[in-house]
């Protein structure tokens, strides 16, 4: 007969590290120009794995909530103290992150993943501890429904019709380039900006369904029991999700309604089966390096961003009175003169990732874990 959770999720740990790890793997390639495409974003609609791991993340965020805060709810002052203490810090860091190495301030992009994380644990954290979860759960579908009318109905100036299937002539970007200014924006195009104000409205209701899911978790049912709701909701999910897009496309640059729905669908089932797997069944030999990078997380995305940074802007003399950065230099000396372009560009992402892992590894044998 199964028990009802008690101990740590390892499963939870599990789930974390594989997307930290998936997260690290899309961000590092050896070439940008050669890219496997089930590792690359959607161009703009539709879905690609690589879609999945900024929303799963924020529900991991999410799920964090309830195990976290429910033991500190009657100290109102402690409660409010380490929510507002936390997301300023990883909200700060994010900036820090934007600017590093460089640090030019006249080009600093504002938003960004860790700044989203922020402001959605913010956000989540404080609906979280003043309501119930039918609340909840009622506040997450109003954000969605607000989101999809303001995106679908309010014109953008200077656009002779707003459509989520412009970059440019919809109400987020608009906001973005008007609010922010397009020297602080995602670099690429300056037109939006993948993180952008409007669409974290959204996003907050990715992190409330986490910790949803975390209230679901800690209710005391059985594992198996867990399992089975996390996978019949998840599919539901999955199915709205779908019916919706031909309604509001899929798009995570937006994060719509349709793409909030079946992510969050998508992690569901994804959390299950890991449920099943390891905390139901026991399997978990194989999941120990996943383990290991997701009891440090944040130091893990934030050391790979500072590290991939740096082989960027450290250049050396080419020869040819040009200079080449550290990460070309090895990656067509080590990786490209081995393998067809597109495997070399995998493997100098897969070996990026394999060395955080030793260093994660050591720090996790001496049970040192960086948090905020």
């Amino acid at each position: 007969m199964s028990e009802p959770i008690k101990d740590r999720l390892v499963s939870l740990d599990v789930f974390r590290g594989i997307t930290i790890a998936g997260m690290i793997l899309v961000n590092n390639p050896g070439d940008w120009g050669a890219i496997y495409s089930p590792l690359q974003h959607a161009p703009w609609n539709g879905l690609t794995p690589t879609d999945l791991i900024f929303p799963f993340f924020l529900f991991i965020v999410g799920i964090a909530i309830p195990l976290a805060l429910d033991k500190l709810k009657s100290d109102t002052r402690l409660v409010y103290t380490k929510i507002l203490r936390r997301s300023a810090l990883i909200f700060l860091l994010g900036l820090f992150l934007n600017a590093f190495p460089l640090f030019d301030f006249s080009s600093l992009r504002i938003p960004g993943v860790l700044q989203r994380i922020a402001v959605c644990y913010l956000i989540t954290s404080l609906i979280y501890i003043n309501s119930g979860w039918k609340t909840q759960s009622v506040i997450a579908i109003g954000l969605l429904f607000i989101y999809w009318i303001l995106m679908t109905s309010v014109p953008v100036p200077g656009c002779d019709i707003a459509s989520i299937s412009d970059k440019a002539c919809n109400l987020s970007a608009y906001l973005d380039r008007s609010i922010l200014g397009v020297n602080h924006i995602w670099s690429l195009g300056k037109v939006y900006d993948p993180e952008g104000i409007l669409s974290t409205i959204p996003a907050v209701a990715t992190t409330m369904s986490g910790a949803l899911s975390g209230v679901w978790i800690k209710s005391g049912r059985k594992k198996m029991e867990l399992v089975a709701g996390m996978l019949v909701f998840g599919l539901l999910l999955l199915a709205i999700g779908w019916a919706h897009s031909f309604a509001v496309p899929i798009n995570k640059s937006l994060w719509t309604s349709s793409y909030v729905i079946y992510t969050t669908g998508c992690a569901l089932c994804f959390l299950g089966v890991m449920m099943w797997i390891i905390d139901l069944k026991g399997y978990r030999g194989w999941s120990k390096p996943f383990v290991v990078f997701g009891m440090n997380a944040l130091a893990l995305y934030i050391g790979a961003e500072m590290l991939a940074r740096l082989f960027d802007v450290i250049k050396f003399a080419d020869g040819k009175g040009g200079e080449i950065s550290l990460k070309s230099t090895i990656y067509e000396t080590v990786f490209l003169p081995m393998f067809s372009p597109l495997n070399a560009s995998l493997l100098y992402a897969i070996t990026f990732i394999f060395g955080w892992l030793l260093v994660l590894w050591f720090l996790y044998s001496r049970k040192i874990f960086i948090k905020v």
